[in-house]
């Protein structure tokens, strides 16, 4: 799928700031895979609230959007879970090539 490491680190960042903007976006499922937890990892980081995880967690988000909704609505509201923030969903195959689509959003 990715070649490169910097291809994919790319892909999971802009991935990850999209679904905290949108709070589910459509993928395919191996998109989603690496996503999920790649994603919840920074959630979870975001939710220790001190300057080096605000760092780690801006260096991976680079919209400002995305980072001030994730400290202001994502963390207070994941405050009590320990994890498994994201659902995957499968909405079936995509027409032109038939790779599996799913949903990823997050959880309420």
């Amino acid at each position: 799928m990715l070649t490169t490491s910097s291809g994919k680190k790319a892909l999971l960042s802009s991935l990850t700031t999209s679904l905290i903007l949108h709070e589910k976006i459509n993928t395919t499922i191996q998109k989603a895979r690496l996503l999920r937890p790649y994603a919840e990892k920074l959630i979870t980081c975001a939710k220790q609230k001190n300057l080096a995880s605000i760092r780690k967690v801006a260096s991976e988000i680079h919209d400002r959007q995305a980072l001030k909704k994730m400290n202001e609505v994502l963390v207070p509201r994941y405050a009590d879970r320990k994890g498994g923030y994201l659902r995957i969903i499968k909405l079936g195959n995509r027409v032109g090539d038939a790779a599996s689509i799913v949903v990823i959003k997050l959880v309420q």
